[in-house]
């Protein structure tokens, strides 16, 4: 579907089609996903489409938001949330489950549906579960609304480190040495799971980084420099799920590359390095986020290497099936190898963020990069592909 193929009245002027901006959700990357949506909103082109701002809470309620991209930004160190922008906290709004029908719907409780218009398409800047893996998608295939980004099955295994290694391992791309505990492990015995992990270390020394398995933003991960910090690095990583990820340390640089679906298929942007940050261990949420520890775009490689790491992040965006976007993140070690850590099929969107800095060293400002994205979504049939 595409922009002149929308219905058309020829007594009416041609409608704009309607992009639907869904943001917040129920993972601890809340805040990050309203700041993304802030600069989702701004940018979009008000002169070709109409826009519905829609926010989910952290307790998963859908509502109607302001529309107000200045109010979505990172103030005093904070980021915000859904409820903050909320135009009623007595309604919500729902979508339909019928292919058939794409109308918004808001309902209070004692009054009739009040229907919204239809939505064309669909632009999830949701980060973490219940949102990037799947779960949205699945939703939106369902109603048969298009929708910017990877399907059910590519955001599945963005999400899920562990099966992304799989997936990457299986067609041949370089991943570091990582190992799982899952949670029946943990449960049915902590011991047996804990020496998993000390032999790991053993194979592979220390330092190593506990993550949440299925999680971004950094968020929940901790640099263990030895067994002492182990404990707390676990029970952090598990309070933001019950599986988590222990990696072997990588020596090398961290390189970053994003891909965009245009026309005639996925392409690279420039790659960009991600320096150790001064104040802060690794690049962690708050070294992103926060305090905005800058990249180098773009990143200070030969000819070859930035062909290569262009090469194999078109590669992973493939191998995981996926579509719209991705950011590819690798290690560049010491001989010379590219192992590719992890993708984020909905990486941070902010325009301070890596990916749009790094298409907009490509030749791609942020305007143009929204565009690209909902014309590609508009362009996607919903359903088998």
């Amino acid at each position: 579907m595409s922009t002149e193929n929308l219905p058309q009245n020829p007594e009416q002027p041609p409608r704009k089609p309607r992009v639907a901006v869904v943001f917040g959700g129920r993972s601890s990357e809340h805040g990050i996903s309203v700041v993304t949506a802030g600069a989702v909103l701004k940018a979009i082109d008000r002169t070709k489409y109409d826009v519905l701002p829609i926010g989910i809470t952290a307790e998963g309620r859908w509502f109607l938001t302001a529309d107000e991209p200045e109010r979505m930004a990172i103030t005093d160190r904070r980021t915000p949330s859904v409820d903050q922008l909320a135009e009623s906290t007595e309604g919500g709004v729902v979508l339909p489950v019928d292919p058939a029908n794409r109308e918004v719907v808001y309902s209070e409780p004692g009054s009739v549906p009040k229907a919204l218009g239809e939505v064309d398409v669909v632009f999830p800047v949701l980060h973490g579960p219940y949102g990037e893996d799947g779960t949205l998608q699945g939703l939106l295939e369902l109603s048969g609304v298009p929708y910017v980004g990877s399907g059910v099955l590519a955001s599945a295994v963005g999400q899920d480190k562990e099966y992304m290694k799989r997936v990457f391992t299986s067609f041949g791309l370089k991943v570091g040495p990582y190992v799982v505990i899952r949670p029946r492990e943990w449960q049915q015995d902590e011991s047996a799971a804990r020496k998993k992990i000390i032999d790991f270390a053993g194979e592979h020394g220390w330092p190593l980084f506990v993550k949440p398995a299925r999680a971004g933003s950094s968020i929940g991960i901790t640099k263990v420099d030895d067994l002492s910090g182990l404990d707390e690095a676990i029970a952090e990583a598990q309070r933001h799920d019950p599986k988590i990820l222990v990696e072997a340390a990588l020596t090398g640089r961290e390189i970053e590359c994003g891909v965009l679906e245009f026309e005639d298929g996925p392409r690279a942007s420039v790659p960009a390095e991600i320096p150790p940050p001064d104040a802060h261990a690794y690049y962690d949420f708050e070294a992103k986020y926060i305090d905005s520890t800058p990249g180098i775009v773009p990143a200070p490689l030969t000819g070859e290497e930035t062909a290569e790491v262009r090469r194999l992040a078109v590669e992973a965006f493939e191998a995981a099936s996926c579509e719209g976007l991705v950011r590819a993140d690798f290690f560049l070690t010491e001989d010379g190898d590219f192992v590719i850590n992890e993708i984020n099929t909905m990486p941070g969107f902010t325009p301070i963020s890596m990916y749009p800095q790094m298409w907009q060293a490509s030749g791609v400002g942020y305007p143009e990069l929204v565009d690209r994205l909902v014309q590609a979504a508009l362009r996607r049939p919903t359903g088998l592909r």
